[in-house]
Parts: C-alpha cells; structure tokens; sequence
C-alpha cells in the first residue's frame, strides 16, 4: 500500500518503512508525527484519490532526526560590471520513517467506471425498445 501526501508544499509518495526528508516539522527524535493531509491512497490494483484530501486517511510517521539539508550554492554574476555575489543556504529538515498507512474512511477511484458501463447499457436497452415500439406502431 501506498499514499501521496502533502507536507512543506511538496508532495511525497511513501510507503510502509520508507525513509524521507521534509522541511522542518515539530518533534523530537523518537516522537511519532500524524500526516493527515494524504492526496492519494492506494496498492497495485485500486487507488482513492481525494478531493483534494481524502478523509479519513492518515500516514503515521517517527521522527529519525532533526537536522540540515545539504548546502546550496547562490551566486549571482552580471558580466563586465565587477559584480559577484556568493551565498549559501542550508535548509533544516526533518527525517521521518513511515510507519503506518491508515486509509479508513476512503471511497474507491474505480467505482464510477463500472457505474457508466451498467448506466450505458441501460441507456442503449431503452433506446433498442423504443425502436422496436415505434416498428410496432407503424
């Protein structure tokens, strides 16, 4: 099983025992954090995509660490005017291990497929009918 979710305006897909990096959120190592903003659960045959959230859902995580990103460069240069400027930027973060998928509550994507196919078969036995009704009548 699997879950799209949203944490820093970014959007992770993770799964059971993952391991990953997120902008800097509250805990301490050890402590467990509840991500209850989950866009999308689902396993190899079904996915719930919500709207926008899907209720219900929720991704329990523990908090490995706290600590920062690798750096990143910022150097800004305009040519022929003597003009340099170097800076470095180290974002703190947080790592999480993804402990639980919970996906109670969550509607199925698939259903309103088979919902048009049975609607469409209606519609075409109705139409079929009244053809035939209509033959009759002449």
């Amino acid at each position: 099983m699997f879950a799209v979710i949203k944490t820093g305006g970014k959007q992770y897909r993770v799964a059971k025992d993952d391991v990953i990096k997120v902008e800097k959120l509250e805990g301490e190592a050890g402590s467990e954090i509840v991500l209850d903003h989950v866009l999308l659960v689902g396993d190899a045959d079904s996915q719930t995509v919500g709207a926008p959230v899907v209720e219900g859902a929720a991704v329990k995580a523990e908090v490995i660490s706290q600590k920062k990103d690798d750096k990143v460069i910022v150097f800004k240069k305009k040519r022929r005017h003597n003009y340099r400027r170097k800076k470095g930027h180290r974002q703190e973060i947080t790592v999480l291990k993804v402990t639980d998928i919970v996906a109670s509550g969550a509607k199925k994507a698939s259903a309103p497929k088979a919902a048009t196919k049975k609607s469409t078969a209606k519609k075409a036995a109705k139409k079929t009918a009244a053809k035939k009704a209509a033959a009759k009548k002449d």
